[in-house]
């Protein structure tokens, strides 16, 4: 079984954190192997003490469901009276007040594995504040939930970081929480004390269900492991007039429109021989979001094979076959998305408008694919240099 940072020093807590004021960055998901939430861990071990929680986008307690719907913290945790704030409203990176008094950071959030998931960039916002205040930060690293999922999918282009990407790292990245802070602290923010807490027993080839731990919904359109498995590139779908499937119970698993017929759709996508998946047909009524109340000719993708999937190269064929059959009426959705107001939102999740540009011309996405792997090079090295459990 898979020890997460939470469960590790829950066990043997470091020794440099004994006794300090300690600030946690968390959510719903932060929970040890017995379902117990970080905050009342570190509020009742009596090794340190808990001075102020922050959350992350949806709320420190899941409760937010969509992009740009901000929440605000102000009032104090209902247990233990200790400040909460909000990293994802007027603030998104801790102001010099909400660290004062701190001695450290701790970051203790469940990532997915994917660059538009914003976790990661909240981190990166904490280890800059950090590093000006002179308060050392500490991950808590947790599983990577589809390890087995290579990298796939469009480096991001510096010029198109944004809060749903801010590093030059493929859609799928592969790495934990705890390896992504090491790279932004190699790349971005040299000047942070960083520091990680690394899990026992987690392997990269592993899936979530082979840790042993429990699944929390890390975000409300988050429900389970199949989601996770495809959202690095069903995200994508956020930025058209597609329906993810946000207002069903599969959200990501499901995509359609009033539009689509899906039988035909699916013939389509089988020229395409995409490992690792098959497509069934699944209409469906979203009760909220895009085409609310409206009956979606709807595709459900079923990942057979983790190691062959790949998640992106398989919505860029999703993609590709929308636009033949279905070219004058799906559209790539304008801003703003997710505080960007002039870049296209396609552009800012798929890395720059590369990726948009080659759907238009009709570009198959084996060629696509075939492109994003000759960039690797460089990125595998910088993985290696920062990776903790091998690659």
């Amino acid at each position: 079984m898979t020890k997460s940072g939470l469960d590790k020093i829950v066990s043997e807590f470091p020794g440099q954190l004994a006794g300090k004021r300690v600030g946690l960055v968390c959510h719903a998901a932060s929970v040890d192997a017995a379902y117990r939430h970080a905050v009342d861990i570190l509020a009742n071990g009596g090794k340190c003490k808990l001075a102020a929680i922050f959350g992350p986008q949806h709320g420190l307690f899941g409760q937010t469901q969509d992009n740009m719907i901000e929440w605000e913290g102000g009032e104090p945790h209902p247990v233990y009276n200790i400040p909460v704030y909000s990293l994802y409203g007027e603030h998104r990176k801790p102001t010099k007040n909400m660290l004062d008094g701190l001695d450290v950071l701790i970051f203790d959030v469940q990532d997915v594995g994917a660059r538009p998931y914003t976790y990661v960039w909240t981190l990166k916002h904490c280890m800059e504040a950090c590093a000006e205040a002179g308060i050392p930060v500490w991950v808590l690293d947790r599983p990577n939930p589809i390890g087995r999922v290579g990298i796939d999918g469009p480096m991001l282009s510096e010029d198109f970081f944004s809060f749903v990407g801010g590093a030059d790292i493929p859609l799928c990245h592969g790495m934990t929480m705890g390896e992504m802070g090491a790279l932004i602290k190699k790349r971005y923010v040299a000047g942070c004390d960083f520091n990680v807490v690394l899990m026992d027993g987690w392997r990269r080839d592993l899936l979530w269900g082979d840790t042993g731990l429990p699944w929390i919904l890390p975000s409300p359109n988050m429900p389970t492991l199949d989601t996770a498995l495809v959202y690095p590139g069903q995200v994508l779908i956020e930025a058209t007039n597609l329906s993810e499937g946000r207002g069903t119970t599969r959200p990501f698993e499901l995509f359609g429109a009033p539009f689509i017929n899906a039988g035909e759709l699916i013939f389509e996508l089988q020229k395409s021989k995409l490992p690792g998946c098959l497509f069934r047909e699944h209409g469906f009524i979203p009760t909220f979001h895009k085409w609310a109340g409206q009956f979606c000719g709807g595709v459900q993708i079923h990942v057979t094979d983790a190691k062959t999937f790949r998640p992106v190269q398989t919505t860029a064929a999703i993609f590709s076959a929308v636009i033949r059959l279905y070219g004058e009426q799906f559209k790539f959705k304008d801003p703003p998305y997710e505080y960007e107001y002039d870049k296209m939102p396609f552009d800012i999740l798929a890395g720059d408008t590369s990726m948009r540009e080659a759907l238009v011309a009709g570009e198959s996405s084996a060629v696509m694919r075939a492109r994003w792997e000759r960039c690797y090079g460089e990125w595998r090295e910088l993985f290696g240099s920062v990776a903790y459990y091998g690659e």
